[in-house]
Parts: structure tokens; sequence; C-alpha cells
């Protein structure tokens, strides 16, 4: 199974249903309650996740990230971010030290507020 398909198909989806009625799916209806509560639920399971983690519960860890990244997908979408921007950020990154990357996001981030 190719986790890139998977997550496109996934995407696909969530866009298709942005126009559908809030009452006919539950992802209708966070994009009908907009971007706050979208945020509000990845961040609700993000912590979930992180308390499953902390709980080495592998089956809730694999449960809760599976719904923390379809609220991920959600938020990309309500964001107008597609799958693809993401793979090439994590592709340029891929070339590099996860210590040297992170220092040049601190750096642009200092150098952005200034």
């Amino acid at each position: 199974m190719a986790t890139e398909k998977v997550l496109a198909e996934l995407f696909a989806v969530i866009e298709a249903r942005r126009g559908a009625p809030a009452d006919e799916s539950y992802t209708s209806a966070l994009f009908a309650k907009g971007l706050l509560k979208i945020t509000q639920k990845l961040g609700e399971e993000a912590v979930e996740t992180v308390i499953a983690g902390v709980r080495r519960d592998t089956a809730e860890i694999a449960s809760e990230s599976a719904d923390l990244l379809y609220h991920l997908l959600v938020l990309w979408a309500e964001a107008g971010v597609a799958p693809e921007d993401v793979w090439r950020n994590l592709e340029a990154r891929r070339a590099k030290s996860g210590l040297a990357e992170k220092a040049e996001r601190k750096e642009r981030s200092q150098n952005s507020l200034s």
C-alpha cells in the first residue's frame, strides 16, 4: 500500500465532500463549522495521539494517528494546501540533516520577525 496514494485518495474524498450538506457527512460538517473547529479537532487528535504514545499502546497509536492524519488533511483542504505541496517540502528536507534544516527554519523565522 503506497502511503502517498492512500493519502491522495483520502484528500480527494475530503475535497469532494466540501460542498455537500453538513448533515450528510462528518467532513461536510467540519467544513461548515470553519477553520477554528477544524484546527480544534486537529489539536484534540494530536493530544490523543500523544497520550497513546506515552502509554505505548500501539493499537491506539495507530488508531489515533489515522484520526490525526484525517483531520490534518481536512485542514490542508480548508487552507488550500495540496498534499503535493507537503511532499515537496519533505523532499527538500530529505537532502539535509534534520539539525541543519531546523536551524535554517529558525533563522528564517527570526529574520521575518525583524
